[in-house]
């Protein structure tokens, strides 16, 4: 197939970006969209042009990295669905597609697609572990955990913190992001000594880097390539207020 790209060039934070359109000829539907901008990179190479920088790293829709909202849509046109995972097959002949990078104030731009979430990173240093020392592993049943705790806490512990949340969020929010981090511990018995202050760490380092407040819209529930739910951010906000209430009690 043939495509028309219109790509969001940036050198740097402080540069002014612009989109710049590229053509594409003899694109095949089986390849991912992450092939697709190969093509367009070894091509930009052969001209004497820069590559487009873009991140990427496992292309198996686990590692997260691969973020850019395509046609303005966190991830693109699938539903539940990485970029690196999206097909060039939801495509057809003649299309044009627009890629740029996530839009946040806490995600600023390094260069043309990719961004800088290491304020992920500074919110899980904030409170997202639990300080135990590990030993040697028990066995599995060793901890009772009630069933529904225990799913509830691995379809938190899915988030695989891409951003896609705080992109389609009209206010950057990382609420969702945080709540899943949050929730995945605190259900479960390891997490509870430190449930107090992990929330209301992670709460401050999230408003100390510059995320909006959550208004409860959905959108990163439904952009969420791994469907972390809304509930998580009632029990952060269940965690965080309880917190505050007994932290100094």
């Amino acid at each position: 197939m043939n495509l028309t790209l219109k790509v969001w060039r940036q050198k740097n934070n402080k540069a002014k970006g612009g989109f710049e359109t590229y053509k594409l000829s003899d694109i095949s539907s089986e390849m991912s969209f992450l092939e697709m901008v190969d093509v367009l990179n070894e091509q930009l190479i052969r001209e004497g042009q820069d590559p487009i920088a873009f991140d990427h790293d496992c292309r198996e829709g686990i590692c997260g990295t691969c973020s850019m909202y395509i046609d303005g849509k966190p991830h693109g046109p699938w539903h539940a669905n990485t970029t690196c995972q999206l097909h060039m097959r939801a495509y057809k002949d003649g299309d044009t597609i627009t890629i740029e990078p996530w839009r946040a104030n806490a995600f600023p731009v390094i260069k043309d697609l990719m961004v800088d979430r290491t304020s992920f990173d500074r919110i899980i240093q904030a409170g997202g572990f639990i300080s135990v020392n590990t030993g040697n592993a028990v066995d599995a049943n060793a901890i009772p955990i009630n069933k529904d705790d225990a799913d509830a806490s691995f379809a938190a512990a899915a988030c695989i913190g891409c951003g896609a949340c705080v992109a389609a969020c009209k206010n950057s929010s990382a609420m969702l992001f945080v709540s899943a981090k949050v929730s995945h511990l605190a259900l479960l018995p390891q997490g509870q000594p430190e449930h107090k202050g992990r929330a209301l760490n992670m709460i401050a380092q999230m408003d100390k880097e510059g995320f909006g407040s959550c208004t409860n819209t959905g959108a990163c529930e439904a952009v969420c390539p791994k469907e972390i739910s809304l509930e998580n951010i009632a029990r952060l906000n269940n965690e965080y207020l309880g917190a505050g209430l007994t932290v100094n009690n």
